[in-house]
């Protein structure tokens, strides 16, 4: 056992006897969700997981441990708090050795899922290269460690704040796969088009399973990017939620929003200006991430 790793004896029980399961992040909780929605949503994603026969696994920090696996009252407690964290890897040092409390984003949970032996991670929407990166160089944490960690994510695509087509393509330097599931076009969080074309697709989730054992057995490091696309009737149209994502990039600049707060302030700001259309958007997506990422564990668990 890892000294900073805590793992939740039923999440411990499941790695043991070989069961499925499934890491969830706690920044869509503490950074990404008003409260109560955000708990009410953990809650039901979590139950989403068990519902497929997986064990969810949602990771964060906590008195100086990773935590894997948190109860209800933890749960509760993240989505309350005000002093959280929002920890990537440049933060984790600092967070764990002075004990605060921490929610991770996608490039920590992965880190910490794979410490603790779990290969399949679901969330919302990656991280990746921002709008204006070529000025900014501002690129998400998430990009480099999909690069080298050997956990699976299970996402609506990038988010549509970012710039799709650099990231797919920082994705293809770093030998990233991408799969699409179940339609040619990559999806873009909101909406189910990008404008952009997959670079891949599956079908079936024991397709996808089978590409991530693969992937593994060759011995080559790194995720598989497994783009979910949001269902039709929770979709909004990828040319209205553009008008939005403008108008929040630029009330950012003028308030001079800059680094880990762009992202929570941008989706705050779209939440607003569409009168909550776009949160119940992200919450119909992470929900069906998890419908999908628990059947592919599933799926995973019965070649391992």
């Amino acid at each position: 056992m890892h000294p900073y790793l805590t793992i939740a004896a039923e999440v411990q029980a499941a790695l043991q006897s070989g069961q499925p399961v499934v890491a969830l992040e706690s920044t869509i909780i503490s950074h990404g969700m008003p409260y109560p929605r955000n708990v009410e949503t953990a809650l039901s994603v979590e139950k989403v997981v068990r519902d497929q026969g997986a064990i969810p696994a949602t990771i964060a920090i906590l008195d100086g441990q990773c935590r894997v696996g948190l109860s209800a009252e933890e749960l509760e407690y993240f989505g309350k708090a005000k002093d959280v964290w929002k920890v990537s890897l440049r933060d984790m040092p600092y967070v764990i050795s002075q004990q605060l409390v921490g929610a991770t984003t996608v490039a920590a949970t992965m880190r910490i899922a794979a410490m603790a032996g779990i290969r399949i991670f679901v969330t919302g929407g990656i991280g990746g290269v921002h709008r204006g990166a070529a000025s900014s160089m501002d690129i998400s944490a998430d990009l480099t460690e999909m690069g080298q960690t050997n956990v699976a994510i299970v996402s609506a695509g990038v988010k549509s704040i970012l710039d799709i087509g650099l990231t797919l393509e920082y994705l293809e330097t770093k030998g990233i796969p991408v799969v699409t599931f179940g339609q040619d076009e990559f999806p873009s969080f909101y909406s189910r088009k990008s404008g952009f074309k997959s670079p891949l697709r599956l079908d079936t989730v024991t397709d996808i399973a089978a590409m991530l054992n693969t992937k593994w057995q060759l011995g080559l490091e790194g995720t598989i990017l497994i783009a979910n696309p949001v269902p039709v009737t929770q979709e909004i149209e990828a040319s209205e939620m553009e008008e939005h994502i403008k108008a929040a990039l630029e009330a950012a600049s003028a308030q001079q929003i800059s680094g880990k707060e762009v992202t929570p302030f941008l989706l705050q700001y779209i939440a607003n200006h569409t009168k909550g259309e776009s949160l119940e958007a992200n919450i119909a997506l992470i929900r069906h991430n998890a419908l999908v990422g628990s059947q592919i564990a599933v799926a995973f668990s019965q070649l391992k």
